[in-house]
């Protein structure tokens, strides 16, 4: 069994910045990669970033250069750095761990990111 936490959601104003963090914690041992997912009101849920167990990282074009995701494998804690934060980017963010054939495993239960003046 494996509980993922996410945390340090919260509203911001525009060009702002936040930091998420995704903790795993349980039965670990068969983590592969992590990934950062957001959705907004009436809209699919659709991939931020992701990270491999080896540090290979994708990131959605929509948030490249102003979105950062590392990973702390000692802790097994992923977070998302964000920054030049948009309106757009308002959204649940949740975190998900993938098995090590790549699917999707579990699901944390979302934090709320709203960027707004």
């Amino acid at each position: 069994q494996v509980q993922v936490v996410e945390s340090g959601g919260g509203l911001v104003q525009p060009g702002g910045s936040l930091r998420l963090s995704c903790a795993a914690s349980g039965t670990i041992f068969s983590i592969g990669a992590i990934g950062w997912y957001r959705q907004a009101p009436g809209k699919q849920r659709g991939m931020v970033a992701r990270i491999t167990n080896a540090g290979s990282i994708t990131t959605a074009n929509s948030v490249k250069g102003r979105f950062t995701i590392s990973r702390d494998n000692a802790n097994s804690t992923v977070y998302l750095q964000m920054t030049s934060l948009k309106p757009e980017d308002t959204a649940v963010y949740y975190c998900n761990l993938e098995d090590v054939y790549g699917r999707s495993r579990d699901w944390g239960q979302g934090t709320q990111v709203t960027v707004s003046s």
